[in-house]
């Protein structure tokens, strides 16, 4: 994860056309404007630095920095790749690959409501591989806080030979290590930049203990919206649909279909049973201090086999670990 850090350009396959809340820089419209306030190449006999002012706010009022939306970022790092064999690595991408869909897949039959402006397809759109694992782009917390469990879920369903058992033995067990940002984010020439992937990189690099890190961004989101991290393990979907996000949501047919961990009563039961929520630390990145927070979730679910619908086993696994060390 190393080389993530020093980039500042992620190349996305596919034009985010779905992703409302990203805003869109375009090549053309700064192109004009350097053409209409500036000059390309300008050769004198003397140079002068010269007053730059229209140019400056004719290129603040495009970009609008101050209103660019915010999203979140969900880092996913596989622990230490490159010690696996050459063989195991050639593999590594395709299990991730199906570990990647088959969470994306859950978050949509178990969140109906959180995720119903996503599709299948919409996951892979949003996925920046970094090679050993990559950022998913989300609209907020919850939603990178949900992927990260589904994923978490299936990585224990695989480790524990409950999945693909033979390639399981051949590969060896996986470990994942997580890391979730909220802050500004855009798109620009088919890439995607902004201090949501670079600070989410810089958690990623500095975590060696495999915990699921978050930013103050993320821990103050969610203390505004429902309360605190804390309060995950009693939330009812009528929380969720309380949270100013989730007011825009108007399509009354998916909360007809039931959500896996947020009910209509409160129920310790299944889903989110314990939260815990930690400051361990701080990172610089540029010239800000980032307060970070170690994040552990122990979710417990029913799960059942789509190839043989007879079969559901009990799952209880933790997201993130309780190791307080510092960052």
């Amino acid at each position: 994860m190393a080389e993530s850090v020093k980039c500042i350009t992620f190349i996305a396959s596919n034009v985010p056309n779905m992703i409302k809340t990203i805003k869109q820089l375009s090549n053309e419209e700064i192109s004009k404007l350097l053409l209409e306030h500036d000059k390309r190449v300008v050769f004198e006999k003397t140079n002068i630095i010269p007053d730059d002012y229209d140019l400056y706010y004719e290129l603040q009022k495009y970009i609008d920095y101050k209103n660019i939306p915010n999203n979140s970022v969900l880092g996913i790092d596989i622990y230490q790749y490159s010690a696996y064999g050459e063989f195991e690595q050639t593999l590594i991408p395709f299990l991730f690959k199906k570990i990647f869909e088959m969470s994306a897949k859950a978050c949509l039959s178990d969140h109906p409501y959180i995720f119903q402006e996503y599709s299948e397809g919409d996951f892979q759109k949003r996925f920046i591989s970094s090679g050993d694992g990559g950022f998913l782009i989300l609209d907020t917390p919850l939603h990178a806080l949900l992927f990260a469990t589904s994923l978490a879920v299936t990585l224990r369903v695989y480790n524990s030979y409950n999945m693909f058992p033979k390639l399981r033995k051949i590969i060896g067990g996986l470990t994942i290590r997580y890391a979730i940002t909220y802050d500004k984010l855009y798109y620009f020439d088919q890439n995607y930049y902004g201090r949501a992937i670079i600070n989410n990189a810089r958690i990623l690099v500095k975590d060696d203990l495999n915990r699921c890190l978050i930013d103050e961004h993320v821990h103050t989101w969610f203390t505004t919206s429902i309360g605190g991290l804390e309060s995950l393990q009693v939330l009812t979907i009528e929380d969720i649909q309380n949270i100013y996000h989730f007011k825009q949501y108007h399509d009354a047919q998916y909360l007809e279909k039931s959500d896996y961990m947020f009910g209509e009563d409160v129920n310790r039961d299944t889903g989110i049973i314990n939260s815990d929520v930690l400051k361990i630390g701080k990172i610089k990145s540029k010239e800000t201090d980032i307060t970070i927070y170690n994040l552990h979730l122990q979710v417990s679910m029913w799960l059942n086999n789509d190839d043989h619908p007879e079969q559901k086993k009990r799952m209880t696994i933790s997201l993130g670990n309780l190791n307080t060390s510092g960052i």
